[in-house]
């Protein structure tokens, strides 16, 4: 693995990259490495943490020095092909797309892309989407696997508060805010699952690694699944992924 780099990101972690480009292969790679090292008998580690294209890990460098630290992820370079990364699970996300209130820019997505808002839902929703990492907010997704047919450029004045839950687009990513935040992409839906809650034994909902497929329902389901999740909590439902060309 010559593409791979071991950056030094400060006095208490490392950054390993994989590669310069977004791709379901590197992910696998960062997948792969990060099992490796949970596997490891590495002393120090902290915290890892997947990107796009790398692994941050975190180490404790009063209990492993930096040089013994790279000398040990070296040697775990040559495990990977050993590594058996098990089947990816896929959560299935409701959304209510369009409206007002839920999708105030399907219709502009739909115009941009030259269709029909009916079209944008049927491509958007026949996606597996690859969580290849969290950020910006706790929770917030970032899906690969876009359908370029509704890319569309995010918003030229953000809006400043955007609902939990909101279903968006900025160029070719597809996204879901977890919390009320700031933000500039094209909503088109809503979700009543909470991705983020603070009151959960886990709080935030999709992890890495894991896949999102959208599907759509109406006011009546949004109703009765937000109700749920006020409750005692909705149960998203899961299933593995099949692997392409298999079963």
């Amino acid at each position: 693995m010559a593409d791979v780099r071991f950056l030094l990101t400060g006095d208490t972690s490392v950054c390993v990259e994989f590669g310069n480009e977004i791709s379901e292969p590197i992910n696998a790679q960062i997948r792969a490495f990060n099992i490796a090292l949970s596997k490891s008998d590495i002393p120090g580690i902290v915290e890892t943490v997947p990107t796009y294209r790398s692994l941050m890990v975190h180490y404790d460098p009063e209990v492993i020095r930096y040089a013994l630290l790279m000398d040990k992820l070296k040697g775990l370079l040559g495990q990977l092909d050993k590594i058996t990364i098990p089947p990816s699970e896929v959560l299935e996300i409701p959304v209510l797309y369009g409206g007002e209130e839920m999708g105030p820019d399907l219709k502009f997505v739909a115009e941009h892309a030259g269709k029909t808002e009916k079209e944008v839902i049927k491509i958007h929703t026949s996606t597996e989407y690859l969580i290849y990492m969290l950020g910006f907010t706790p929770g917030f997704t970032y899906l690969g696997g876009m359908d370029e047919a509704i890319a569309t450029p995010r918003l030229k004045t953000p809006r400043v508060k955007i609902p939990a839950g909101s279903v968006g687009i900025a160029g070719s990513q597809t996204g879901v805010y977890p919390i009320d935040s700031p933000g500039g992409w094209q909503l088109i839906g809503r979700t009543p699952v909470r991705m983020y809650d603070a009151g959960r034994a886990t709080p935030i909902l999709p992890q890495a690694g894991q896949y999102i497929k959208f599907y759509a329902i109406d006011q009546a389901e949004f109703d009765k699944i937000a109700a749920q999740e006020a409750a005692e909590g909705y149960q998203v439902k899961r299933h593995p992924r099949k692997k392409e060309g298999g079963t």
